[in-house]
């Protein structure tokens, strides 16, 4: 009788363990979901796009509150403002074209972008206009890199955030500081979306635009000319290559009129030497060894042979010899094979690197010279002995390092280990090779 009266739930039944568990079920397997589907979104290149949509619509907000709510830092905008302001006037002479802090050492390109920017600012006055200009252009920037990521579909979106709202030091150089650098690489990365489109003879005119805003986007040439004699061969590659001079020949043309050593001499100044106060990477040397000569052609020579190395064994993966690129595409052994993204970027982002490596010196702005490269430098090849939070502590202590002000010896030691670390990954990664060479490799 009470076992009945208590199944039919009088005082003292025991509730039903189904009709308690179902809603906590329920919840468990919405809340598995939502976790497998945010895993899912954070992991897989394929949410690239999605992901980098909602990151800058983040960095509209972060980059004008930066703007709003940090004091702008004057160092060279005014000196940029006074060479325009020469150049305005009629001197043509690019050794007589000075600024606060010294004399015009970047390439006529500079001369005219910024001569857009001062007209646009007021003759460079408004300060606050100059700095959403440059938060677009940091938007921009953005976009191009999310378009390259996209293409290549090799880092998983989580790292993007560290790329985006994570670098104090990068929106600093974009809207705090107002360099050139940032753009420089802004037609850099333009350059970059040309050539994955295959417009090479577009993207080899932006490429020298670039140039010739800062001269250090150099350091991607050897990747590039790697490339085109890649994909045409040397006869081919000639006409891309004749684009990028006579592109630097009209820019400055008026400057090379009144007097060409002057002008070759200060905008493409290649033993300019570097202030030890600011340098971000050999803080821990003596400065008599920062300022010596030998040191400096020591470095030059380390990045060539590592460059030299990196195109025998890395980059060139036809199993021909390396002078085959300098043949006709059609006349090689190997049948030629379009370039993929993740060949084009991977060129261009470690010839890149390797001249950030070895560079005499490294001065703050310089950070976007590489920060954009990095999360594809560090995940896009495969290395199971670097875990994900591994290559985050890098990513970190290189933010770290460059955001040490003044740079101590440990802060470069530590950027110098961290490049290592990453040199060591791009050449200890395994290197896929064409179906076609595989399948010639096992019939010998």
């Amino acid at each position: 009788m009470a076992a009945r009266l208590r199944k039919r739930g009088q005082p003292g039944s025991v509730p039903q363990p189904d009709s308690v568990d179902q809603p906590a079920g329920l919840w468990k397997q919405w809340l598995q979901r939502a976790w497998q589907e945010l895993h899912q979104l954070l992991q897989e290149p394929r949410y690239t796009l999605l992901v980098a949509s909602c990151l800058c619509l983040a960095e509209v907000g972060i980059t004008f509150w930066v703007i709003h709510r940090v004091a702008y830092t004057e160092i060279d905008w005014k000196a940029y403002m006074a060479q325009v302001e020469g150049f305005i006037s009629g001197t043509y002479d690019y050794t007589q074209l000075r600024g606060d802090t010294g004399p015009l050492v970047y390439p006529a390109g500079f001369l005219y972008i910024f001569m857009g920017l001062y007209y646009a600012t007021g003759r460079g006055t408004d300060i606050p206009m100059a700095q959403n200009i440059f938060a677009v252009l940091y938007l921009v920037t953005l976009v191009l890199v999310f378009l390259i990521y996209h293409q290549t579909s090799k880092v998983p979106p989580f790292v993007f955030f560290f790329m985006c709202c994570a670098s104090y030091r990068v929106h600093s150089i974009f809207v705090l500081r107002l360099f050139n650098d940032p753009v420089a690489m802004a037609l850099l990365f333009l350059s970059i979306n040309l050539f994955l489109a295959q417009h090479w003879g577009w993207g080899c005119c932006c490429f020298s635009l670039a140039v010739s805003v800062k001269m250090n986007v150099l350091l991607f040439a050897p990747g590039l000319l790697f490339l085109l004699l890649t994909q045409f061969g040397f006869r081919g590659a000639l006409p891309k290559l004749a684009t990028c001079a006579a592109l630097q020949v009209v820019l400055g043309l008026p400057f090379l009129l009144e007097n060409p050593i002057g002008y070759l001499s200060r905008s493409f100044d290649l033993g300019r030497q570097f202030l030890f106060q600011w340098t971000v990477n050999w803080r821990f040397l003596p400065e008599a060894i920062f300022l010596h000569r030998a040191f400096h052609l020591a470095l030059l020579a380390a990045h060539l042979g590592l460059l030299l190395l990196f195109a025998l064994c890395r980059w060139h993966r036809t199993g021909e010899s390396i002078l085959s690129l300098l043949k006709d595409p059609s006349k090689r052994k190997v049948p030629p094979q379009p370039l993929t993204p993740n060949q084009i970027v991977s060129t261009l982002f470690t010839s890149n690197f390797i001249g950030i490596c070895f560079s005499r010196s490294l001065h703050y702005q310089f950070y976007v010279w590489y920060f954009h490269t990095l999360p594809y430098l560090l995940w896009a090849m495969p290395a199971s002995w670097l875990t994900n939070l591994r290559r985050l502590l890098v990513l970190g202590l290189i933010e770290l390092s460059w955001n040490t002000y003044p740079s101590t010896s440990l802060s470069s030691a530590a950027l110098h280990i961290c490049h290592a670390v990453i040199l060591l990954q791009l050449w200890l990664s395994p290197q896929a090779l064409p179906k076609k060479v595989k399948s010639r490799r096992k019939r010998s």
